[in-house]
Parts: C-alpha cells; sequence; structure tokens
C-alpha cells in the first residue's frame, strides 16, 4: 500500500471519528486546513474548500458547541447526531482518499469512516446517558466539554499527525468494537 494512500486512509478515520464527538468540527477542520493549502481534498469535494462552506460550517459548530450545553437538549442532539456524524464521517473520510473508483473510495469511506464516527457517537451518547441519570443532566456540561475538546484536538492532531493519530483512533475503535462485541455475546 503506498504510504499516502495509508495516511490518507488514516486521516480519514482521525477525522471521522471525530465526527462522532461532533458532526460538525472535523468538516470545519478539513475546510479550514484545505483554504489554508494544509490539506488537498479530492476533486469532487472542492465545495469544501469554499468561503461559503467556512461560514456555513462556522455557524452550524458553534450552534451544535453550545446546544451541547444544555442539559436534556444534547440528550435529544445524540438522536440527531447518530445517523449525522456517520454520514459526516463518511463525507470526510471520502474527502481525503486519493481514489480514483467512487466504488472504493465511497465503501472504504462508508466502511471505515461512518464506521469510525458511528462507534465513537454510540460511545459518547451512553456516556451522556449514564450522566444524565446520575447528575440528573448536571453533569453533562463536563461531558460536552470533553467531547468539544476530543473533537476540535482529534481533528487538529489528525490534520498534523495523521500517522500517529490514526493509530491511536485505530486502536481505540477496535478495543471498543471488541468490548462491545463481547458484551452482546455474553448477553445472549
Amino acid at each position: 500500500m503506498e504510504t499516502s494512500l495509508l495516511l490518507s486512509i488514516l486521516l480519514g478515520i482521525s477525522l471521522s471519528a471525530c465526527c462522532g464527538f461532533r458532526v460538525f468540527v472535523p468538516l470545519l477542520a478539513a475546510n479550514i486546513a484545505s483554504l489554508s493549502g494544509l490539506l488537498h481534498l479530492s476533486d469532487s469535494f472542492a465545495w469544501l474548500q469554499t468561503w461559503t462552506a467556512f461560514g456555513c460550517l462556522l455557524t452550524a459548530t458553534t450552534a451544535e458547541i453550545l446546544a451541547y450545553y444544555f442539559p436534556f437538549v444534547d440528550n435529544l442532539l445524540d438522536t440527531i447526531a447518530a445517523p449525522s456524524s456517520v454520514i459526516a464521517g463518511t463525507l470526510v473520510s471520502a474527502s481525503v482518499l486519493p481514489l480514483n473508483d467512487p466504488l472504493w473510495a465511497w465503501g472504504l469511506s462508508l466502511l471505515l469512516g461512518g464506521g469510525s464516527a458511528a462507534t465513537v457517537q454510540a460511545g459518547t451518547t451512553a456516556v451522556r446517558l449514564l450522566s444524565s441519570k446520575a447528575t440528573v443532566g448536571m453533569g453533562n456540561s463536563l461531558v460536552a466539554s470533553t467531547e468539544n475538546t476530543a473533537a476540535i484536538g482529534g481533528s487538529v492532531a489528525a490534520l498534523f499527525m495523521p500517522l500517529l493519530t490514526g493509530l491511536f483512533f485505530v486502536v481505540v475503535l477496535a478495543l471498543l468494537l471488541g468490548w462491545g462485541i463481547k458484551k452482546l455475546i455474553k448477553k445472549e
């Protein structure tokens, strides 16, 4: 496998996993990185490298981050964020993959990008539900702050250190999936 393809896959996994924390943060990070020349996007994602996209993504990111600080609104947002994070994870992953064959690009993006986002989103939803039950929603702002930090920090780290960040997310996601599968097997 070519090194640039491997780094692109790891970058896609990392940004997608961050979509599981906050849907719009990794898309905004990719937008800013592409506008500054730090990141080259696939040709079909030229729209993501526009100032219009920057304005829309900045507005959506700000609204999403602030909304998660309101108890019980955050739980409602999780029901919307679950499918949205998979879509965003697939999109951001596809935007960085240098594959010419659309079947491979979109298939790999859905599997790795959408799967990464879904796994992280499922974990954050579970943590928020536990926090809501244990603290009657009062501890959810701490959960929101942690998720915001993870989304922003993970997106920035992915752009500057795709190999390390990607490997970190691959290991964490594998552990989470293994733990989830183990729990499902024990239930039966």
